[in-house]
């Protein structure tokens, strides 16, 4: 069984509970059950730093739409058609993409969140979560509460888990006295949050004009990164002054380029962003914009953007942007060191590549092929905290086709007639 480092060695992996025990040569473990990696490659597993886990129920449901037209005339008229029972079944559904990609953790934000942590406890996976706060009309305090609840029924539930955090939308539809609010909160509970970030053009535009400031300087002017570990969603539109006042910050960037592409919202800065010590980890977004929650593609079209944006085939690195899809997604998550990793004592959260495929072969750099070459299809196994949720490409935790079953019909329910 390969180990995926720079440059990966030659070795076995042994696992006691939830964590990885050792790695070396020829380990022996009376008693164990062992899966033989002959000709497999094991690597940390992906980290999804960003997702709406119950908008795979409407995947390609509106493409090649503007933002606007997107939100406002399929996904919120969706939306507001779905059931916590449908928010649980279009969570499951991403839940089995990613297991089956290689995705062992994501952060999501979504609202009937009891719904999804039921789902990550089944599953076996691990996952942030975040119950997305609006705050343009007034709910009486209702969103808040459901937030609240949130973190006091599952965080560092199912087996440690399950970590939440608190999840102002945006800028734009979160006005200063509940910012002020959610931050303080934030800091006085040691809760990171989970916010969007000038991932428009229009978004910048309504910021300036409300307030008179970029989107990061308004969060910037209210502590927000003093204050709080915080994961920023997009950040496509950020000036060098922007990225000046994310320098130091705990936690980072999502950088979603798939669904940034898809719906025509720019490139984000990751090379200056990178530069500057603000730490960027990778993420999909949900299905409903990204269509596809494989990592793998997330990892090849970070690279490439940056590299055909500058014009520099040496920028990010295959190592580098799988890093971004591991490491730097971890610390977004604020897991830097329990997960994205294999080492002795982290989390034995891994997966394994099968490289007896065409497109991976010859394998003079592994390296190159798992950031250039490989796709979600290729992992074998997919092993959480210890537990194997996929093994030989069989789902272990979830009724696929139950679940496909499910999806569909629910799906074709809620986007009738829109």
């Amino acid at each position: 069984m390969d180990l995926v480092q720079e440059q990966p060695v030659k070795g076995d992996i042994l696992i006691e509970g939830e964590k990885i025990a050792a790695i070396g040569v020829n380990l022996d473990a009376e008693h164990a059950d062992t899966i033989e990696g002959g000709g497999m490659l094991a690597m940390p597993g992906l980290i999804n730093a960003h997702q709406h886990t119950p908008m795979s129920l409407l995947r390609g449901f509106s493409d090649d739409l503007k933002l606007m037209d997107w939100l406002e005339r399929k996904m919120l008229p969706a939306e507001a058609r779905m059931t916590p029972d449908d928010i649980y079944w279009g969570a499951l559904l991403s839940m089995a993409e990613m297991i089956r990609s290689g995705t062992t953790a994501f952060a999501d934000m979504y609202i009937h969140m009891d719904e999804i942590a039921r789902a990550v406890q089944e599953t076996g996976m691990r996952a942030a979560l975040t119950r997305g706060l609006v705050f343009h009309e007034d709910d009486g305090g209702k969103r808040m509460t459901e937030a609240l609840d949130l973190i006091r029924r599952w965080d560092g539930a199912a087996e440690g888990r399950i970590t939440a955090m608190l999840g102002p939308h945006s800028p734009y539809l979160c006005p200063p006295e509940p910012l002020r609010e959610v931050i303080s909160l934030a800091e006085a509970e040691d809760i990171p949050v989970h916010i969007h970030l000038a991932e428009t053009k229009e978004e910048v535009a309504i910021i300036r004009q409300k307030y008179g400031m970029t989107p990061t300087q308004y969060l910037y002017h209210y502590g927000l990164f003093e204050k709080c570990h915080v994961l920023l969603a997009h950040a496509v539109h950020l000036n060098r002054r922007d990225m000046g006042l994310l320098r130091g910050m705990r936690g980072g960037v999502s950088h979603n380029p798939v669904s940034n592409l898809k719906l025509g919202c720019g490139i984000a800065p990751v090379t200056e962003m990178r530069k500057a010590g603000i730490t960027v980890g990778l993420g999909t977004d949900g299905a409903g914009s990204a269509t596809t929650l494989d990592m793998f593609q997330e990892i090849r079209a970070a690279a490439w953007l940056q590299k055909a944006d500058y014009g520099d085939p040496a920028l990010l690195p295959a190592v580098e942007a799988l890093r971004m899809a591991t490491e730097g997604s971890a610390k977004l998550l604020n897991l830097e060191g329990k997960t994205g990793t294999l080492k002795v004592g982290a989390k034995a959260d891994l997966i394994l590549i099968d490289l007896g495929k065409p497109h991976l072969q010859p394998v003079h750099h592994a390296v190159s092929l798992l950031a250039y070459s490989a796709v979600g299809a290729d992992v074998d196994t997919t092993i959480v905290n210890g537990r194997i949720l996929m093994r030989n490409r069989r789902l272990l935790t979830i009724d696929e086709e139950r679940l496909i079953h499910e999806a569909a019909g629910r799906a074709k329910r809620i986007v009738e007639g829109i």
